[in-house]
């Protein structure tokens, strides 16, 4: 009897040991199996985070590159208004300079036009002193040659038709062999600077 149990106790002892490599190497592969699982999709995570980060990013970018176009776009409006405001200033004092400049020098010629209205009246006198008389026909061309450079004209009457614009009608006479409104003697000459009329001609119509 007590050899039947020591032949068999080491049988028994080899069984569990062989038993137990099996076991331990059982358990030791599910314990790398989830080890393997978690190492594969940690990079995929990372791939993931990296791809909506770019994506952030891109966006951000985006949103800032429309921010700035928009600015540009406002920014350049509104030059463009200061530019025309400024054209519009400049060509309104310049209209401002030349008027005031006309208007001055349109006063100072009317100033001295009873000067050649004088000088005209001793030109239709009759004068034995020849002498005189050229004195004063070359005092009225230097007149008359001043006025022109000044841009002064003389505005035509005899012959013309009547025109409210540039005559003053002080009388009105009959006369069939003159036209409707027709312009038939000056009693004073009218000038004008450029299309402004610096002094009416003082006229008288006929019919």
């Amino acid at each position: 009897m007590s050899t039947d149990k020591k032949e068999t106790a080491p049988e028994a002892k080899d069984e569990i040991l062989e038993e137990a490599p099996a076991e331990a190497e059982a358990v030791s592969e599910e314990a790398a199996a989830p080890e393997t699982a978690e190492s594969q999709e940690a990079p995929k995570a990372d791939k993931k985070s990296r791809r909506e980060e770019k994506k952030a990013a891109k966006k951000k970018d985006e949103e800032k590159l429309a921010a700035l176009e928009n600015e540009n776009a406002v920014l350049n409006d509104k030059y463009l208004r200061i530019c025309a405001e400024y054209d519009n200033f400049r060509r309104r004092s310049q209209k401002e300079k030349d008027g005031l400049y006309g208007d001055i020098k349109a006063d100072t010629v009317q100033k001295f036009l009873p000067v050649y209205d004088n000088l005209e009246r001793a030109l239709r006198q009759g004068t034995e002193d020849e002498a005189y008389r050229k004195g004063v026909e070359m005092i009225m061309t230097q007149f008359e040659s001043t006025l022109e450079k000044l841009g002064v004209t003389a505005i035509e009457c005899l012959g013309e038709k009547f025109d409210p614009e540039l005559h003053n009608a002080v009388m009105h006479v009959d006369d069939e062999e003159k036209g409707e409104n027709e312009i038939v003697e000056v009693f004073q000459k009218g000038f004008k600077l450029g299309d402004k009329v610096i002094r009416f001609a003082m006229v008288k119509v006929a019919n």
